[in-house]
């Protein structure tokens, strides 16, 4: 867990050299440390190591085949044993891109390069991450709620707690749950302990009940 006193530090990997410039700007106009910028995902695995990083920021299509690069860099962390932040940026929302992202586990995100323009957005997920959460595109998160079945464990929830939960899976604590749908902290928490219980989420130290959660909702599980 980073040191909330502490700069984050951040490497970014994207061919585009202006969109590099554009998400450096960002993120170190919200008191971000951007310590690395290259082209591609070897690039940056070549020295994350050395650098120190709290998270990553890759375009998940990237030379050589600009088909999956970013994901398989983040594959590669993963089985590395990193376990810093990840997010993944993408033009498109595609729902089996996003899978895979969440597929390899806590501390990853996945969003729209659109997001770049929402300084705000785009920090608050770089944090989100490098603290071990999870963060999908809204646009991506309705795609996927559309594929829900019926006899989906997600069929359990209200209304109310499917909103929560959607706020939750685009990196939303439970303090800014309380701000966007206008509830009190505590009637917030209480909605995200009745989601767990009702996605029979058990209290466990081998994973974060949040993240199995919005796996839930991704259909991973």
């Amino acid at each position: 867990m980073p040191d909330p006193t502490v700069p984050l530090r951040v490497g970014i990997a994207d061919d585009a050299l202006l969109l590099r410039e554009g998400i450096s700007k960002v993120l170190e106009g919200g008191g971000i440390d951007v310590v690395a910028s290259v082209s591609t995902g070897q690039e940056l695995l070549d020295v994350i190591d050395e650098l120190d990083l709290d998270a990553a920021v890759l375009d998940i299509r990237m030379p050589p085949s600009f088909r999956d690069e970013g994901i398989v860099a983040l594959e590669q962390m993963r089985a590395a044993g990193s376990t810093i932040g990840v997010l993944l940026l993408s033009m498109y929302a595609t729902p089996e891109y996003a899978l895979r992202v969440m597929g390899a586990g806590s501390g990853t995100g996945y969003l729209l390069k659109e997001r770049v323009s929402e300084p705000q957005t785009l920090v608050r997920a770089i944090e989100t991450v490098a603290s071990g959460g999870s963060v999908v595109d809204p646009e991506v998160v309705e795609q996927l709620v559309k594929r829900t079945r019926a006899d989906d464990p997600l069929s359990r929830l209200t209304e109310r707690e499917r909103s929560v939960l959607e706020l939750m899976a685009q990196g939303y604590s439970n303090g800014g749950i309380a701000q966007t749908l206008f509830l009190g902290l505590k009637t917030v928490e209480t909605h995200v302990r009745s989601i767990l219980q009702k996605l029979d989420l058990e209290e466990s130290p081998e994973h974060h009940r949040r993240v199995l959660a919005v796996l839930t909702l991704l259909g991973e599980r």
